[in-house]
């Protein structure tokens, strides 16, 4: 069966998942091969009795434009968890969950799965019918192996613009995501002097 990658950002409105909510996430599913096969985008309504983190929301008042996108239209979190688990599936393929870096967006789609659906992000291999069923792939990590670059030099200011397809950085939930599954492609289609055409614009 081919693999594909879920490439992943999420937004939310503190650091603690639970404690504070998921205001949105998205999704670009790729192939093996780096070919986008369909995305997924949702915001989500908030957890009930959870708060609002005053410094995470001092960044969102800086940045009213991507609050507004992720802050529209909430769907029950339960009905979205729903949805994904159905589009993650419908693919027909073994998934990779992708994000960057990992540490930052798994946990939160990890507690919404649990929460929501009943099944944690990685399961182990005695599960029959996993979601995922292998580890989830931190793009960070991954260009800092393939380049030699520092940790802390794994960054959108750092990159070139090519890298992420010349998508902008705006925090609004699709963009990012884009932008990262064109990182995540550059890396898996890249070859010695050969050129390169962004996916996702």
């Amino acid at each position: 069966m081919p693999h594909i990658y879920i490439v992943t950002d999420c937004e939310f409105d503190g650091p603690v998942p639970g404690r504070h909510s998921m205001l949105s996430f998205a999704s670009v599913a790729l192939s093996e091969a780096g070919k986008a096969l369909g995305e997924f985008e949702a915001v989500l309504a908030p957890l009930e009795g959870a708060g609002r983190d005053p410094v995470t929301m001092a960044f969102w008042q800086a940045h009213p434009q991507a609050l507004a996108a992720a802050s529209e239209n909430p769907q029950p979190a339960a009905d979205v968890m729903a949805r994904f688990v159905s589009w993650v599936s419908s693919f027909g393929a073994e998934p990779i969950f992708a994000a960057h870096p990992v540490a930052l967006d798994a946990p939160w789609i990890d507690h919404y799965l649990k929460r929501f659906t009943g099944r944690p992000l990685f399961e182990g291999p005695w599960i029959g019918d996993r979601l995922f069923r292998h580890p989830p792939l931190c793009i960070l990590s991954l260009v800092a192996g393939a380049t030699g670059r520092k940790p802390w030099e794994c960054d959108i200011p750092h990159y070139p613009a090519e890298w992420l397809g010349n998508v902008e950085h705006t925090h609004r939930a699709i963009d990012d995501a884009r932008g990262y599954a064109n990182l995540l492609h550059f890396f898996l289609t890249r070859r010695e002097g050969g050129g390169y055409r962004p996916l996702l614009s």
